[in-house]
């Protein structure tokens, strides 16, 4: 085993929150990659043992465990402080959950639309941060990491309000820094990335990732293990607090 110096992670305690597909699978994987036990979660208990499954398989001998926990609920805040009891003691925790994005044109919004949008993305998140946090050491050597999108710096039409809560996770991850320190609070924000959440027909969906990939300057749509490494990166780098990590293909630049 390497140096316990430079494998920052071997032995530790994971919890990803929507780590049954997409960008969280990939995270489960790259952390047991690199020695850490696994715990994941999603709203689905048959997605969380078919995930359990192959990462076993991908990784023999590797402890990993899941819990189910639907963050879509009006119990979300007891139903996360459950989910908690039963994960127990963590090193890091990475919130890569999701739904699909509302996009709503703002004359077609109501309140109760925007509350909807926000409880996955946005609240989920600040309440994993508040409960979440009495369950990690009291170092910088812990984290907690949640995702964001473009979106919060790139408009796209019909998306003002999702827009506002993907823009709000960075302030919130920042004021978050300061409120839990020393634990660590950092923000990945992805670009376009080829995981299950695209709910389209294949067809629909290349046409859209094409276009991407004329336009940014890596001429290609992420993989979910690709942006795997940056919450790689932020759990292992105990001086990286309150920042934002962009994996965008370059999109911003154009």
């Amino acid at each position: 085993m390497a140096s316990q110096k430079y494998n920052k992670l071997a032995q530790k305690h994971v919890l990803v929150i929507g780590g049954s597909s997409g960008i969280g699978f990939a995270v489960a994987e790259a952390s047991l990659s690199a020695g850490a036990s696994v715990t994941i979660s999603s709203s689905s208990p048959a997605r969380i043992q078919a995930a359990i499954i192959s990462l076993q398989a991908s990784f023999p001998g590797s402890h990993v465990r899941g819990f189910p926990c639907d963050l879509s609920k009006p119990t979300l805040e007891a139903d996360i402080s459950t989910l908690f009891e039963q994960v127990g003691r963590v090193d890091h925790i990475v919130f890569t959950a999701g739904d699909p994005l509302a996009a709503v044109p703002l004359q077609e919004a109501t309140l109760e639309k925007m509350h909807a949008a926000g409880q996955v993305r946005f609240f989920a998140p600040l309440l994993v941060a508040k409960i979440g946090s009495k369950y990690l050491g009291p170092g910088p050597e812990c984290s907690i990491i949640i995702t964001s999108g473009t979106v919060a710096e790139r408009p796209r039409p019909n998306r003002s309000f999702v827009a506002g809560y993907a823009s709000g996770l960075h302030g919130m991850v920042r004021n978050l820094a300061i409120d839990l320190k020393p634990i660590r609070v950092n923000l990945v924000q992805p670009g376009a990335v080829d995981t299950p959440l695209w709910r389209m027909l294949d067809e629909q969906k290349e046409k859209m990732f094409e276009a991407v990939r004329s336009t940014v300057p890596t001429g290609r749509v992420a993989a979910p293990e690709d942006v795997a490494e940056a919450y790689l990166w932020l759990m292992k780098d105990w001086n990286v607090t309150g920042t934002v990590a962009t994996s965008d293909s370059g999109g911003r630049l154009v």
